[in-house]
């Protein structure tokens, strides 16, 4: 009965006159009011950065991109919480709560006794803080994060969002993603009906992805039974090699009508009741190279709008079930790398940022 109610609850959104389940208005729902996630910079690093299992990080990754702090002092995880509260609060006059947002780097990389400290630390700090959102990577779960998780869920909304951009293996050795797939199934498989969320994040117009291959990825969305996606194009920042490559004439880009259709596309192929949390990506202007279509944020989801009702269809009416439901797909066996397995089970505390003053 339980699961019946939260099906039709995700599904709430087609009786509100929406194209897709967009994530405001899912939270909105689930908590009465306008929930803000505020983004902490916690100063981890990742395994395809500190050679666990690469080195150089993903070829389009600065995280400036996600945090503005990042590449200077970082203040403490309860003063950045602190201030993006008070930021928020004066920007909106009613705000029903807050999510805390671990967001740059690989925010399960770390030992997991210091990881339920920081988030501990997060969920207290204000009563107002509703829940944890914790981006990570698919080859960065081991079991004793995800008992973390688990335990945090009982009592408030976790979300867990892997990095899974696409499930093409050219796609992710293009990135220098340093993992496969096969790493996404198991994640996956491994956190279902634990009480949190899982999201997806997805990157449209990877160099050599056809419009075919990107709507095999959509399809495994279901296939794999993810509550929630994130939606990106790809785009180039300066002082990475992405930006490098572009600066050099060699990458050729998703154009914004192209991507509009995409996107609709895939969320024709989505299931209905999967939250959609972003339907595009940005950078700050004064370091974004290319695209710079992307941001015109507000433009981009008109034009989705417009593109589902001209179609006259919405999220899911293409949508295809698995043969298998997600639900009914075993829990496999923990294939962590045994190099990321050590940092996060074994290794001494990080000298990152002291969360407490």
């Amino acid at each position: 009965m339980a699961s019946e109610q939260r099906f039709d609850q995700r599904l709430a959104w087609r009786s509100e006159n929406l194209r897709f389940n967009a994530f405001g208005a899912a939270l909105k729902r689930k908590f009465g009011g306008r929930i803000q996630r505020v983004s902490i910079d916690a100063g981890f690093t990742c395994p395809n950065v500190d050679g666990a299992v690469a080195r150089g990080g993903c070829n389009f990754c600065d995280n400036r991109s996600f945090s503005p702090s990042r590449r200077v002092r970082l203040k403490q995880v309860n003063e950045q919480l602190t201030r993006g509260i008070a930021s928020v609060t004066e920007r909106y006059s009613k705000v029903a709560g807050f999510i805390a947002y671990f967001q740059p780097a690989t925010n399960t990389y770390a030992p997991v006794d210091q990881l339920e400290e920081l988030f501990e630390l997060a969920l207290s700090l204000d009563d107002r803080v509703v829940g944890l959102a914790v981006g990570t990577r698919p080859d960065c779960v081991p079991d004793s994060v995800l008992d973390l998780l688990e335990h945090f869920a009982k009592t408030a909304n976790v979300s867990l969002e892997f990095g899974m951009q696409t499930i093409h293996q050219a796609g992710l050795d293009w990135m220098n993603r340093a993992h496969d797939h096969a790493s996404m199934v198991n994640a996956i498989d491994r956190s279902r009906g634990r009480g949190f969320e899982c999201c997806g994040h997805v990157i449209l117009g990877i160099p050599g992805e056809t419009h075919t291959m990107m709507m095999q990825t959509a399809q495994e969305v279901g296939r794999l039974g993810l509550d929630a996606i994130k939606l990106h194009n790809l785009y180039a920042v300066e002082g990475t090699p992405l930006g490098d490559q572009v600066i050099a004439g060699e990458i050729e880009w998703m154009g914004k009508d192209e991507y509009i259709h995409t996107v609709v596309d895939f969320l024709e192929r989505i299931p209905p009741e999967t939250i959609v949390e972003r339907i595009s990506g940005e950078a700050p202007p004064s370091y974004l190279i290319e695209p710079r279509w992307c941001l015109e944020k507000s433009s981009i989801r008109l034009g989705i709008e417009q593109e589902f009702a001209a179609r006259g269809t919405r999220q899911g009416d293409r949508f295809v079930p698995p043969e298998v439901a997600p639900a009914d797909r075993p829990r496999p066996s923990d294939t962590t790398p045994e190099s990321i397995r050590h940092q996060i089970d074994q290794r001494r505390r990080l000298p990152v940022l002291k969360m407490e003053g």
